[in-house]
């Protein structure tokens, strides 16, 4: 009370889970100030993981942080640990290790931008051969179907 008190007599608001009361934790990626407007997205189940998206004054879209439920992940000995497949997946694509801030809130680096001339990198060549075998057996079973019949 004393908290709430002090804050409303100074004018300032307090971040979104610097108290750790809330239902997610922020893993922060990029500033805020980079953006104009920002646009919530659920990533999979409601209230699991979020995305916040920033727009930037040129128009792009890029993802300001990510909001992962409590009952997603954890905090132990100030590191996140993810309880879930989606949370692992999300702390996985980031650019570093979440480092602890104060309450819910975390800080990672974004994920390397890789330039166009890098591409395709070798899992994208992997990715591209697999999908081209997987057309490839579809068609070879949809003429034998079509043989037999």
């Amino acid at each position: 009370m004393a908290i709430a008190k002090r804050l409303r007599s100074s004018g300032h608001r307090a971040k979104p889970g610097s108290r750790a009361g809330g239902r997610f934790f922020h893993i922060e990626v990029r500033p805020a100030r980079e953006f104009v407007r920002f646009r919530v997205q659920d990533v999979g189940a409601p209230g699991g993981i979020e995305r916040l998206a920033g727009q930037r004054a040129n128009g792009s879209w890029d993802t300001q942080k990510w909001l992962i439920g409590k009952t997603e992940a954890h905090i132990e000995n100030e590191k996140l640990v993810a309880d879930s497949a989606d949370g692992r997946k999300v702390l996985a694509s980031l650019g570093s290790i979440p480092v602890y801030v104060g309450g819910d809130r975390f800080k990672a680096k974004p994920r390397h931008n890789i330039p166009e001339w890098e591409k395709p990198t070798p899992a994208m060549r992997v990715a591209q051969k697999r999908n081209i075998k997987k057309v490839q057996a579809a068609l070879r079973r949809r003429r034998r179907r079509k043989a037999e019949s």
